[in-house]
């Protein structure tokens, strides 16, 4: 008999990621499981041992892989897959049945797909951390769900990091997470004091490569971009209601109204004032 921990997570209300169920086992020799598909993606962490791997792919062919200590394999949402234990040296591994609005992203950068579900970390130092959280998460089913979820937010960081593939097309996909992630905190954050250090570090990239990437990307630096963006948002509040200048420039950043009226002018090339009376069609008094 198999030695196991297994649990099903109490709660569903995590849109962006979520639990379903967790485990740990140790194997019998030759422990089959499936053939079987999810409804959810379900990754294996491989702690000892080894055995085999058989997932459709793309076009709906069974394909074999054999996996060891130090891999994982992702089984993805609705692929059928069937896995068994190695009949001599069986495999012990932890696993994680998780979804959310922000998974299919974060595994796109991982470079794991249903035609290249096994991953051979890169970092096999990354990879141990994962599997901390892993275990953790199994053996924690105590917890509150805000906590459970905070450590599979760790588990997804480190699954991302320990495989970043050195291809240019993994590059991209990369880049482009990276460069979402960042416009959505601007967007979350362009009305707080916030610099490009601060923007580079929520995306957890050093500030140079940062500053590269986005230019690369949307074809302006960090820096412009963001008060771009703060000009925009303020030029919606001038012409559509009746704020104070001084409040306008506050809610877009700018706590000191000269600074705000002089980041203004350079990019519309007039004072708010002027610009607000422009946009209404009156008469500046």
């Amino acid at each position: 008999m198999s030695n196991n921990l297994f649990y099903i997570f109490p709660s569903e209300n995590f849109v962006d990621l979520g639990l379903y169920q967790c485990g740990w086992e140790q194997c019998d020799p030759a422990h089959l499981f499936g053939p079987a598909a999810r409804n959810h993606y379900l990754f294996h962490y491989v702690i000892s041992g080894t055995g085999t791997l058989y997932a459709e792919n793309s076009r709906k062919e069974s394909v074999e892989y054999h996996i060891k200590s130090g891999q994982g394999f992702m089984i993805f949402p609705h692929q059928v897959c069937t896995y068994i234990a190695d009949g001599t040296l069986p495999w012990e591994y932890t696993w994680l049945e998780f979804d959310g609005l922000r998974v299919k992203e974060a595994i796109e950068t991982t470079g794991l797909s249903i035609d290249s579900p096994v991953l051979r970390p890169r970092y096999k130092d990354i990879a141990q951390e994962m599997n901390k959280e892993m275990m953790y998460i199994a053996q924690n089913s105590q917890a509150s769900p805000f906590h459970i979820i905070g450590h599979l937010y760790l588990f997804l960081d480190y699954l991302t990091k320990s495989n970043t593939a050195p291809f240019s097309s993994q590059g991209s996909r990369m880049r482009d997470f990276y460069i979402k992630e960042a416009l959505n905190f601007i967007e979350q954050n362009f009305q707080n004091d916030i610099s490009v250090e601060d923007i580079a570090a929520f995306c957890g990239l050093n500030r140079s490569y940062f500053g590269k990437i986005f230019h690369d990307m949307v074809g302006k630096s960090p820096q412009e971009f963001l008060i771009s963006y703060r000009m925009a948002k303020a030029g919606e509040l001038l012409k559509l209601t009746s704020l104070s200048i001084a409040d306008i420039g506050n809610a877009v950043g700018y706590p000191n109204q000269l600074h705000f009226s002089r980041a203004f002018k350079n990019v519309y090339g007039v004072s708010p004032r002027t610009w607000r009376y422009e946009q209404r069609g009156e008469e500046k008094k």
